[in-house]
């Protein structure tokens, strides 16, 4: 199955919310670090590798991708030993960068826009944002956001696939749990399968991908 088909196949999932407003300063860090996020696929004078390098920095760093790397496998973060643990992180971190590269590179435009936010407790926010092509064309985007103490990260990101926003982070852990259960657990029949959905996408990101 096709990474586009494992995205479409979460559509059933949604993230429940209260009624509430989230705190301006979610919503500004989501707006600050999406644009920086958006700036760097649009930097004038650098390589394409430079450029895909920079991107996937300030994801890392705008993305707690561990956090989702550990919550995409459920009780099997506390099963995997170590080196287990540190090769399917790894494997997971280049799946998610691509996911994000693949999606993003189409709507390299001009700005991400706040649109609204709810607030899901005290320190767990969703902010859902526009993101601006230079068309015109716009794409809808959610962000969940914690704030453990004043620091502030991303743990899960809902793109547009073809019309329905789909959580990444949910979908992949119905995907991932189901591997593991088939294969009694196996880190490593998880981790060939992430790095197949990975090969997917740099191969239909093509060479043109942030050029």
């Amino acid at each position: 199955m096709t990474s586009r088909k494992l995205l479409l196949s979460a559509a059933m999932f949604v993230l429940a919310a209260t009624p509430a407003f989230a705190d301006a300063t979610t919503e500004e860090y989501v707006r600050t670090n999406a644009n920086d996020v958006l700036a760097s696929l649009n930097a004038p004078g650098v390589t394409p590798e430079n450029r895909r390098l920079q991107f996937q920095e300030y994801m890392d760093q705008f993305a707690n991708l561990d956090a989702v790397a550990k919550f995409a496998i459920g009780k099997y973060s506390k099963r995997f030993d170590e080196e287990e643990l540190d090769a399917y992180v790894a494997s997971f971190r280049a799946y998610a960068l691509a996911v994000y590269e693949y999606y993003f590179n189409a709507y390299k435009g001009k700005d991400v826009k706040v649109t609204g936010s709810t607030d899901r407790t005290t320190r767990d926010s969703i902010v859902d944002t526009k993101i601006v092509r230079e068309d015109g064309e716009e794409m809808d985007v959610r962000w969940r956001v914690l704030n453990r103490g004043g620091k502030y990260q991303v743990v899960d990101i809902a793109l547009n696939a073809e019309g329905n926003l789909i959580w990444l982070g949910i979908e992949q852990r119905a995907q991932f749990m189901s591997v593991l259960d088939k294969n009694n657990g196996s880190s490593a029949a998880l981790i060939n399968k992430i790095d197949s959905m990975t090969a997917d996408l740099v191969s239909r990101r093509g060479t043109e991908a942030l050029d």
